[in-house]
């Protein structure tokens, strides 16, 4: 994927806040949707700690290189712009490039930005499915190992992208509170009813899908990346003990359907350009991608050079004044399969795939134990309580526990971020 003027490090904003900002530079622009006041929501453009309202701008000939029938796709929801691919994508970063750079442009386009803090934010797309996919090798080997310490990987992990199908209902934005989930737990006097005990985190990159596929018109490999129209961080909450008791021999359902969160801000791929890194190394003993998995375009730069982190605070900490605690730190670098490996094998069998649809990349952790993405890690399993400021400890999340992912590229003068992904966990 190509750079161009819209990544030069030395672009600088006329928008107050704008240059140096750790997730919204002018060279980042990620869609999102918004409403003020109860309004019907509409597309807007992150950009500092401001958000730049597209249909105004377009009412106002601001975008003019645009065509006009774009701007009726701006409206409640982004799956017809989306679907438009990579062409409309560009030409309106390119358009909001220009006027955010170009200070002439400030009166015309200052009245048509909002601050962030007075807005509400909306998941940008209306999502016909949510697939999860388990693309987080470190992560799978991890958890195997607490159930199956002499086989950790299952014989399929590394020739096939694992996923199972999540509940597109319960997909919530950032901010939303969760709510912990009843279910059926396993007793020593057979299976209760019951609230889940043993609440988690999963930290995921969440995955946009632009043009879609016709039904039974599997997507080459090599074409997958036009198919993705943008990127997200997504929290696939996890009922753990709920999970043991019904994930045989069908996989998860209730234990993960109660809620997925996901960030409001839709980075695009034109962004993520000047991060895209090698597909994660395999070694000698590993089998190489099937035929309809391998594209060396991919694996030369199919993968995403991303820091991604989770924050802990608690109600106690936040009554204390104390910030949030960092409790893992990993990278996007560590998925055994790219975003495009993921999308080609969902079509592979004939899906078809539609504008605005999600898929999850799977908990994203590194081999250091600081690096899992998930408490069910970090505490292995529980047998080992993490430790928090004024001296409360988790094995699981408590009510009143927030959690927060972000993620964060930097490279040669370049950075950008993708916002916050929180959610509180209420009883």
């Amino acid at each position: 994927m190509s750079l161009d003027a819209t990544h030069d490090p030395s672009a600088r904003s006329w928008v107050p806040g704008a240059d140096g900002h750790p997730d919204f530079p002018v060279t980042n622009l990620p869609l999102c949707l918004f409403s003020v006041d109860g309004c019907i929501p509409r597309a807007g453009v992150a950009i500092g700690d401001q958000v730049a309202d597209l249909p105004a701008l377009l009412a106002a000939g601001l975008l003019a290189s645009l065509d006009e029938a774009v701007g009726e796709l701006l409206q409640e929801r982004l799956n017809e712009f989306l679907a438009l691919g990579r062409d409309a994508r560009v030409a309106l970063r390119h358009a909001l490039f220009a006027l955010l750079t170009d200070p002439a442009a400030r009166p015309h386009v200052a009245p048509h930005l909002r601050p962030m803090a007075d807005v509400s934010f909306h998941v940008p797309c209306e999502i016909g499915d949510y697939t999860d996919f388990y693309a987080g090798i470190h992560h799978a080997r991890r958890v195997g190992a607490l159930f199956r310490p002499d086989t950790p990987l299952l014989p399929n992990y590394r020739h096939v992208p694992i996923g199972y199908h999540g509940r597109a209902s319960s997909v919530v934005i950032s901010g939303t509170p969760v709510r912990r989930p009843m279910g059926q737990l396993a007793g020593p006097d057979g299976p209760v009813f019951a609230p889940s005990a043993r609440l988690d985190h999963e930290l995921e990159l969440g995955i946009w899908v632009g043009p879609g596929n016709a039904l039974g018109t599997p997507v080459p490999v090599g074409e997958a990346a036009d198919h993705i129209a943008g990127f997200c961080l997504l929290n696939d909450w996890s009922a753990r003990d709920i999970q043991a008791w019904e994930y045989q021999p069908l996989g998860p359902f209730l234990a993960k359907n109660f809620a997925t969160t996901v960030s409001p801000f839709l980075v695009t791929p034109e962004a993520l350009a000047p991060f895209r890194a090698p597909a994660m190394a395999r070694g000698a003993e590993d089998p190489a991608p099937l035929p309809y998995l391998l594209d060396p375009a991919d694996q030369r730069e199919g993968g995403l050079d991303l820091v991604v982190e989770a924050h802990l605070d608690t109600a106690a900490m936040r009554a204390a004044g104390l910030p949030p605690v960092r409790i893992s730190r990993g990278t996007a670098r560590d998925l055994w399969w790219t975003p495009a490996q993921m999308l080609a094998h969902h079509a592979s069998g004939g899906c078809n795939l539609r504008p605005g649809d999600l898929l999850g990349s799977g908990t994203i952790s590194g081999e250091a134990a600081d690096s899992a993405g998930s408490l069910l890690e970090l505490t292995e399993g529980g047998r080992r309580p993490l430790s928090l400021p004024g001296g409360e400890t988790r094995i699981f999340l408590a009510d009143g526990d927030r959690v927060t992912l972000v993620a964060r590229a930097k490279r040669d003068g370049l950075r950008l971020g993708f916002g916050a992904c929180a959610g509180e966990v209420v009883g």
